[in-house]
């Protein structure tokens, strides 16, 4: 395990009556995720927790060079299980640490940052409507973040996709980097700059989110992640 702290909280925000979040960290493997039951459906915390649940039953004992490979498994098991079981679904996002490198694993709209010498980078690429409409410029972000069809995701595990596509980045770890994992129910409520002044912040960043979060009466759940490094 790499050294450092973790923080998490996960809390159903101001408006809506069940948390349909989910999320997991286990520091004995470095895997972290988080799933985000998809249009706040009656299912949609058993999608989140399905996903979470599969993540959460790969051994510890899995070779590094083979914790990967099981966590695209895990995901593709809850896939194939909620394609067959319901019309359920969910996000999920997923960091691993190996060593001095990082890999991001996710599908939909919950995000993965990279805090790093002052500066915050989104590492995910939400799978949106509005954010293919930020590609194509016909949006702008700031559009984005309130136009109507904000929560109408591209891709998910589980719904009614037939094939389940899990995108995926990696690259180095420097020592003082932080990572956040978030639901969209964070970045609905708060700036990537107010996040970014969070992030350099000390004690438990998570707790601190979520306090913004709840202040502002967030209205989504909202799920955090933040995974400090020495």
């Amino acid at each position: 395990m790499f050294g450092g702290q973790v923080f998490s909280v996960s809390h159903r925000g101001a408006v809506r009556p069940e948390n349909q979040d989910a999320l997991v960290c286990r520091p004995e493997m470095d895997v972290y995720a988080v799933a985000d039951g998809a249009g706040g459906t009656e299912n949609g915390r058993a999608a989140a927790d399905a996903v979470i649940n599969n993540i959460s039953r790969i051994p510890p004992t899995v070779k590094v060079t083979e914790r990967l490979g099981e966590i695209r498994r895990a995901i593709a098991t809850a896939h194939e299980s909620l394609l067959s079981n319901s019309k359920a679904a969910s996000t999920v996002a997923v960091l691993m640490l190996d060593g001095p490198y990082f890999v991001c694993l996710w599908v939909g709209d919950s995000r993965i940052y990279l805090w790093r010498d002052g500066e915050l980078v989104q590492l995910s690429h939400d799978h949106s409507m509005v954010q293919e409409m930020v590609d194509a410029g016909t949006l702008t972000p700031a559009e984005a973040r309130v136009h109507p069809k904000a929560n109408v995701i591209t891709r998910a595990v589980g719904g009614i996709q037939g094939d389940l596509a899990i995108a995926k980045r990696t690259g180095e770890t420097l020592p003082g980097d932080r990572f956040l994992l978030c639901s969209d129910g964070l970045t609905k409520t708060m700036e990537d700059d107010e996040i970014c002044q969070l992030m350099a912040g000390s004690g438990d960043i998570a707790a601190a989110m979520l306090d913004t979060a709840l202040r502002r009466r967030a209205r989504d759940n909202v799920s955090v992640i933040v995974v400090c490094r020495d």
